[in-house]
């Protein structure tokens, strides 16, 4: 395969499942906002979104102050932030247009006619109910994922794509979890209302992974913190874990490993090992917020590795 049809394919569904990740953890903000909170805490939770996401000083450059309103027009419809659902949908459009060939017409027709609905949604008051919108990203991006898994032949342009939706997602999963640390650096619940609170975030980031009812089936108990980490990082069924993602990662990378791509498959499977004999609680002892960290260096490594091995 031409490393430019390559290219265009892994980064066609990168931004796919970008698009709805960040609508995803938006969709968590939201619903944390509804809860009662003061100003400061309420502002924090919407710059929370701008850290983790590494948009700060673009966001600085464009607004004000850091409210619901501001932040959401920020990262769902502003086309100078590339990282926007809508700079994302618009460039997994195009990614589609430049590969039509490769794809098939269930595919391209689900891309062209995701972009289209997106805009004329922007052209209505999403922002009076913003959660039906981020319904509507996610249920377009499974509808997209589900077209291509079911339609295409599963060759090199197959593996490419999902080569680039698992890392994506990998990414996007670790840094829903590291939000909490961002939005509330090194706090612990002290009181009945901050158990409260910490149960509805954790709640939020559960539902916002379509994880609540995994939760509930795996551990039948409470929601602790420390188990709903070892779902997103550890458990290889969960379909949007740490775990998971970078076993299906690595396993379509072997199908298009090349006399280059060695180190990177080496480094791939080092990550791979680490979460299957991996331990919650050597992870938290250690402490979640360095291992996240260092996770997504590893994974961002993976991907200039990939790039490099076989993309433009």
């Amino acid at each position: 395969m031409l490393s430019r049809t390559a290219d265009h394919l892994f980064w066609l569904s990168r931004y796919i499942e970008r698009a709805e990740n960040t609508a995803r953890m938006l969709d968590i903000a939201y619903q944390t906002s509804l809860q009662p909170q003061s100003q400061d805490e309420a502002a924090q939770t919407w710059r929370s979104q701008l850290s983790i996401s590494e948009l700060d000083a673009l966001y600085a450059k464009g607004y004000d102050k850091a409210d619901s309103r501001s932040v959401m027009q920020f990262m769902v419809a502003d086309e100078n932030n590339l990282s926007s659902i809508f700079c994302c949908l618009r460039a997994a459009r195009e990614n589609a247009r430049a590969v039509r060939g490769a794809l098939t017409t269930e595919v391209w027709e689900t891309m062209n006619q995701t972009w289209l609905e997106f805009r004329k949604l922007l052209k209505g008051d999403w922002q009076r109910d913003p959660g039906t919108l981020f319904e509507w990203v996610k249920y377009r991006s499974h509808l997209s994922r589900g077209v291509t898994v079911g339609t295409m032949l599963q060759d090199e342009a197959f593996h490419f794509i999902r080569i680039g939706s698992f890392l994506e997602r990998a990414d996007n999963t670790a840094r829903l979890l590291d939000v909490k640390f961002h939005r509330d650096p090194g706090s612990q619940a002290t009181s009945e209302t901050d158990s409260a609170r910490d149960f509805y975030y954790w709640s939020a980031v559960l539902r916002s992974v379509s994880g609540f009812e995994i939760y509930r089936k795996v551990y039948s108990n409470v929601i602790q913190p420390e188990k709903v980490a070892e779902l997103l990082i550890l458990r290889p069924d969960m379909p949007r874990s740490l775990s998971h993602c970078i076993t299906r990662m690595v396993a379509n990378l072997k199908r298009v490993a090349n006399a280059q791509s060695a180190e990177t498959l080496r480094q791939a499977g080092r990550l791979e090992a680490s979460l299957a004999f991996g331990r919650i609680d050597e992870i938290l002892e250690t402490g979640l917020h360095p291992f996240l960290e260092d996770f997504l260096m590893k994974v961002g490594g993976l991907g200039q590795g990939i790039s490099r091995d076989f993309l433009v």
